[in-house]
């Protein structure tokens, strides 16, 4: 009885985070169940995240379509397209057993240069995303951190919200003090900014997705922008799950940070209630 005892006293430790090269360029974390694959050649993009073989990503051909990535925010300082050197052009590697450290280029036209880091964190079950901005001109800057992740227009997007504008764009309905939305197929792209609490939620092929980053309060966004956005494409093709951090003022050399953790889990989509979803959501933060 005490060597059952005290073998029982025994922590069981989580497996130990993988980090691999899997060719082309790209490279894989890997902990517990999750799989996070990110593409260094294009644009340190996200371009898989999985729970065992089930994929949560859009993985549409087209550009602008699949992955996620990341900009700086407001969207109004570089209009449209995405800057090349944040989005699309080859970062450098750099690969520690704890870590993924990918840099980009710095861009010619707004001087700045990204940088990501990734990280597996095997207590907790996920996947640490920090990205970097560092101003390399030689100009006191403001900028703030986006996040964009794109995934299938299927299934539910759900997160608190204090509001969200413009208020009947996307068909947000209220369900215990949360705001969800059942995708739709409409024509025409839209979108919406909302004042949210630190996390964003999306449920679809029996898989729940759940990120949390800073809470932000509405003065601190970038100007036209928010901390939690959404983007529905036209049609049944993608959405966009997008989250800022602080506007935030960078002097010659300095950088920001901001940090996003992504989790994913099974669930049943057929059966599961929306107040149950919301409990694991709730449970991997509060």
């Amino acid at each position: 009885m005490l060597l059952v005892s005290v073998l029982g006293s025994i922590p069981i430790q989580a497996a130990e985070p993988v980090i691999k090269s899997i060719g082309e360029s790209k490279y894989v974390i890997e902990t517990g169940n999750l799989s996070m694959t990110i593409d260094a050649a294009g644009g340190a993009k996200i371009r898989s995240f999985k729970y065992k073989d089930a994929e949560v990503i859009s993985q549409l051909p087209m550009r602008e379509t699949f992955g996620s990535t990341f900009w700086t925010s407001p969207q109004s300082e570089w209009n449209w397209p995405p800057v090349a050197e944040y989005d699309k052009l080859p970062y450098t590697v750099e690969q520690t057993p704890q870590s993924l450290i990918m840099n980009g280029q710095v861009s010619p036209k707004y001087k700045y240069r990204i940088r990501k880091e990734f990280k597996a964190d095997a207590g907790d079950n996920a996947i640490v995303i920090t990205y970097f901005i560092i101003n390399e001109s030689n100009e006191i800057r403001r900028v703030a951190p986006w996040e964009i992740t794109r995934v299938p227009n299927e299934g539910i997007v759900f997160f608190d919200a204090s509001s969200i504008t413009p208020a009947d764009l996307i068909p947000f309905t209220q369900e215990y003090g949360v705001s969800w939305y059942h995708t739709d197929a409409r024509n025409g792209n839209r979108k919406i900014n909302a004042d949210g609490k630190g996390w964003l939620a999306y449920t679809n092929n029996n898989l729940l997705l759940v990120k949390t980053f800073p809470d932000l309060e509405s003065s601190q966004s970038a100007p036209a922008e928010a901390e939690i956005q959404l983007y529905v494409n036209s049609g049944k093709t993608y959405l966009e799950l997008e989250s800022q951090g602080a506007y935030t003022e960078l002097k010659p050399g300095e950088s920001l940070s901001y940090t996003v953790r992504w989790y994913l889990m099974p669930v049943n989509s057929e059966s599961i209630t929306s107040q149950q979803l919301i409990s694991k959501a709730r449970a991997l933060f509060n």
